[in-house]
């Protein structure tokens, strides 16, 4: 921001604010007065970060095509593609992958959009996910990759059942173990989760 005025750095501070109270006609004016766009606040928001949150659609489309980086992260690691992933905003995920977001970034668990999607059975934004080249088998730092997730932070019912079956179909190995060495199967034979137990088993896991 070193090229930019003070008067420039507190208009991007309120396209920030704006853009987080969803104040489409603020965003606007400011936008048309060729505000940073990229301007932080403490917590490294941007605007587009802060819109992300709120799943402000209308902005984000504002801020995208006024030259927004999909890809920007706040202090968390957090950049408006991983917010739609974690969150099951499809819509948001879409518009961030079109506008060139990084399917391999990560958060500050090292987890992909893949990983935190899983976790939360997140059908359709594991489906989209899909349709990219992310790495099905990366394994974040707690040495679980997104098979393992669904399995370990998921309840074992009809979506999470969805999510690992989608993982199976798309490659995930399903004899790869966490750090401890439990493979995906002993995790659902231990957590009782039938119907995956039986889609593991089929796509040849063992114990």
């Amino acid at each position: 921001m070193n090229n930019y005025s003070e008067q420039s750095r507190k208009e991007g501070l309120q396209l920030i604010a704006a853009s987080e109270k969803g104040d489409i006609e603020a965003v606007k004016s400011l936008l048309n007065r060729d505000v940073y766009i990229h301007a932080q606040d403490r917590e490294g928001r941007c605007a587009l970060v802060t819109a992300a949150y709120k799943n402000n659609l209308d902005i984000v489309d504002l801020l995208i095509t006024a030259g927004a980086d999909v890809n920007m992260k706040d202090n968390t690691l957090q950049s408006a593609y991983l917010i739609s992933t974690s969150e099951g905003y499809t819509e948001l995920l879409k518009k961030t992958l079109k506008a060139g977001a990084d399917v391999h970034c990560t958060d500050s668990y090292n987890g992909t959009g893949l990983i935190r999607a899983a976790d939360r059975g997140h059908v359709e934004i594991i489906r989209e996910l899909l349709k990219t080249d992310i790495r099905v088998n990366h394994i974040n730092k707690l040495g679980w990759t997104a098979l393992l997730e669904a399995i370990i932070l998921g309840d074992g019912g009809r979506r999470h059942t969805e999510v690992v079956r989608m993982l199976v179909d798309s490659g995930a190995d399903v004899n790869l173990p966490d750090k401890d060495g439990v493979t995906p199967l002993a995790h659902a034979k231990g957590k009782s989760f039938t119907d995956i137990i039986n889609i593991l088993e089929n796509s040849g896991a063992k114990n």
